[in-house]
């Protein structure tokens, strides 16, 4: 790992947590605590203002409908969860790495490390060219929609296994798994809007 120094801030409602979990990563060398905050509100200004490597998330601040976007909400920065208490699986998987309550400094520090390595490999994964292809972003857009494979194939005069091919490679290349969540990845990316126009 690299010799700079990164940049962590602390979304966390609770004073206590939040006060412990500055003090341990003090200790952790090649990282600092810029700063910290309780809730969600204008957390992307207050990254940005803070130049943030790393955000330290309570996964309970997030609201219910925004799970499946986490990782969008906070591009640009290593994210780790903060874990106290029962978080759905499928929502953790959008984090670099996880930090139990009951951690010690030693597994916090390599915890810590792991995120940044595992954002790495994404950041070269990303630059190996990530973009969709525009048939992607067409069976992504039937897959918003509600359409099953059977009939994206159908639509496309193309195969189920073709159709299923791209589906695995929309979710590799965004991040997203879950239907819900690849058709709030088209509303956002106004491709439902494009392809009522054309």
């Amino acid at each position: 790992m690299k010799s700079k120094t990164y940049r962590v801030v602390l979304i966390e409602p609770s004073p206590i947590v939040q006060e412990g979990l500055k003090a341990v990563i003090s200790h952790c060398r090649g990282f600092e605590v810029v700063g910290s905050v309780y809730d969600m509100h204008h957390q992307e200004e207050y990254l940005a203002m803070m130049r943030a490597d790393i955000v330290v998330l309570n996964p309970a601040l997030i609201e219910f409908h925004r799970r499946n976007t986490v990782k969008n909400m906070f591009e640009g920065v290593v994210l780790v969860a903060l874990v106290y208490s029962y978080t759905d699986h499928e929502m953790l998987k959008q984090f670099a790495s996880v930090i139990d309550i009951y951690d010690d400094q030693s597994k916090i520090d390599s915890k810590l490390r792991e995120a940044v390595i595992v954002n790495n490999e994404q950041d070269e994964l990303v630059s190996e060219g990530n973009d969709l292809s525009e048939r992607e972003k067409e069976i992504l857009v039937a897959v918003a929609k509600g359409m099953i494979n059977k009939e994206i194939a159908a639509l496309h005069n193309i195969s189920i296994h073709t159709v299923i091919s791209h589906r695995k490679n929309i979710s590799r290349k965004t991040g997203i798994k879950s239907i819900s969540g690849l058709a709030v990845y088209a509303l956002l990316n106004k491709m439902i809007e494009q392809s009522e126009i054309q």
